[in-house]
């Protein structure tokens, strides 16, 4: 069950092939009335895998896939696996920090941009690997989105092996949370209990705080081919139901192989109302480079905004958003509202961290 191949990648040599137009940044062909060309793919500088910060190990066994001639989305799966895997990675997959009821609840989505295909799940329970279903979605039915039960059935049925995916870990970080909500009810914080944090035994670095956790990663294989996956956990103790922008296409995901492919990580709802990795695409479709088409869409978010209980003392987001993007020629940045954000990048110089670019910066 881990290579479910209905849709026919060698298409891809095929699709590639349209893309190829050599000239300028915007290509040199004519276009029909009102459209806009494509990225050039002269001058390629592939392969290049990108991810997020927690990435390195997907970019590295990405990478590695796409130099053995594996096609781009194969690569970028299997590399995000690795993360949705590992029981000490607390925003993804195994490992991954549930709802306000203890209950673990996956996104995730998948662009193959060969083929324009696309795939996704949302408040997926029981199966440690969501980007896999969400590639079964987009290769073995006609929709794009399944969600909740559905999402569950449809993975029961394509034969991926339900399992607790909630790890000791991840339930004791529940416990607190929820010990913590109130001081008039019954639930006793270890340090109520006199037990101490230590009584909770993996406890100890756990400062109480919610978080976001998401891997991101992109990929332009040596034809100029891209594909992506973004896959999370979600929010932490968030409302039972509640969904990010991983699985949604536009927001969290969005790939077009004659531009370029884009994810993002942070806070769901900001990458949601702006639409955001689709945004980027486009800025880079005319002409932008990767990391300023990042910063205009991160302008945007913090221009929209405005709640109160969403801004600091200073007027400005109390939280972050990040967004990855690699265009069709292999060039590749990052970008995030406040500083200190590093991404994952596997090109020709080796793999690597780098500095995301920011506009706001934290205090030292």
């Amino acid at each position: 069950m881990d290579r479910p191949t209905r849709r026919e990648f060698l298409k891809t040599g095929a699709l590639a092939g349209l893309g190829a137009l050599g000239g300028d940044l915007l290509g040199a062909r004519a276009t029909l009335a009102g459209e806009v060309p494509r990225l050039a793919s002269a001058g390629l500088a592939a392969p290049v895998v990108i991810a997020s910060r927690n990435g390195l190990r997907a970019t590295e066994r990405a990478m590695e896939l796409l130099e053995a001639g594996s096609d781009s989305l194969e690569a970028v799966v299997a590399g995000v696996n690795i993360v949705e895997g590992d029981p000490e990675d607390r925003g993804v997959g195994y490992g991954g920090l549930p709802n306000a009821l203890g209950v673990v609840q996956l996104d995730a989505s998948v662009m193959h941009g060969p083929t324009r295909g696309a795939g996704a799940v949302a408040a997926l329970e029981g199966f440690k690997h969501p980007s896999r279903v969400a590639m079964a979605v987009m290769q073995y039915t006609d929709h794009v989105l399944l969600v909740g039960e559905g999402a569950k059935r449809f993975a029961l049925e394509m034969g991926f092996k339900e399992e607790n995916i909630l790890t000791d870990s991840a339930r004791r970080r529940w416990l607190d949370w929820r010990a913590g909500l109130s001081p008039d009810d019954d639930y006793l914080t270890p340090e109520q209990s006199e037990e101490g944090v230590s009584g909770f035994g993996l406890l100890d670095a756990w400062e109480g705080r919610r978080r976001y956790g998401t891997i991101n990663c992109c990929a332009v294989d040596a034809a100029g081919n891209l594909s992506g996956v973004t896959t999370t956990s979600g929010l932490s103790f968030k409302v039972p139901g509640r969904v990010g922008d991983s699985p949604i296409i536009g927001a969290g995901l969005y790939v077009d192989n004659d531009v370029g492919a884009v994810g993002s990580t942070g806070r769901g709802e900001a990458a949601i109302k702006s639409c955001g990795s689709m945004l980027i695409v486009e800025r880079m479709r005319h002409g932008l480079a990767p990391v300023d088409a990042c910063l205009e869409a991160l302008r945007r978010i913090v221009r929209f905004t405005v709640e109160k209980r969403l801004l600091d003392e200073d007027g400005h987001p109390n939280f972050n958003v990040n967004f990855y993007a690699v265009n069709k020629r292999g060039e590749h940045g990052a970008a995030a509202i406040w500083s200190g954000s590093r991404y994952a990048v596997y090109d020709s110089k080796g793999n690597r961290l780098e500095d995301s670019a920011y506009l706001l910066e934290r205090a030292s």
